[in-house]
């Protein structure tokens, strides 16, 4: 008998799990400029075998598995873009985030690292705020989707969400190429 939990077992997922989570890096990689090398099912594979690592994931809970999904996503895409960013050895720095779309809406030109940047700064301000905005971007959750998760109402997610588009516009400044 351990204490620690040990990983899950693949055999007790939902397989549309993988589907979701497949559809969320197909979406997310369609923002990606042309060329780019990630593909989605590497994308997802890996996503999925990490999920997979997580102990404290309840492979039985949907909104819980689809919420990670995300957060691990993010990070893939995140630490992707990092060791282009290394290997080019320097690069564009363009501020400019459109905040009425998503990832998961195919956001063009939409740069992760500085994306990443500006949540890392929300969450230490308001951790809840930038969980809903990951959720949104990286997991095209929906609002009721997001509410289940974080065990809070419709209306605190459209307020956080509200104040997160307000702070990050804020911080990032508006997009030059769209204005």
């Amino acid at each position: 008998m351990t204490d620690t939990p040990e990983k899950n077992d693949a055999n007790e997922w939902d397989p549309s799990i993988y589907d979701e989570l497949h559809r969320m890096a197909e979406k997310a990689l369609a923002g990606e400029r042309a060329g780019h090398s990630m593909q989605p099912t590497l994308l997802v594979n890996d996503a999925f075998l990490r999920l997979q690592d997580q102990r404290n994931v309840d492979p039985g809970d949907r909104s819980m598995m689809l919420a990670a999904g995300a957060t691990i996503i993010r990070r893939l895409l995140v630490d992707y873009a990092r060791q282009r960013k290394r290997q080019k050895r320097g690069g564009k720095d363009g501020r400019g985030i459109p905040l009425h779309v998503s990832v998961a809406d195919n956001a063009k030109g939409l740069d992760v690292l500085i994306l990443n940047d500006a949540l890392e700064a929300l969450a230490k301000e308001l951790p809840r705020a930038a969980r809903i905005v990951e959720l949104k971007f990286f997991g095209g959750l929906k609002g009721e989707e997001i509410a289940e998760q974080l065990n809070i109402s419709l209306r605190t997610v459209n307020n956080d969400w509200k104040f997160a588009k307000a702070w990050l516009y804020r911080e990032l400044g508006p997009d030059d190429e769209n204005d």
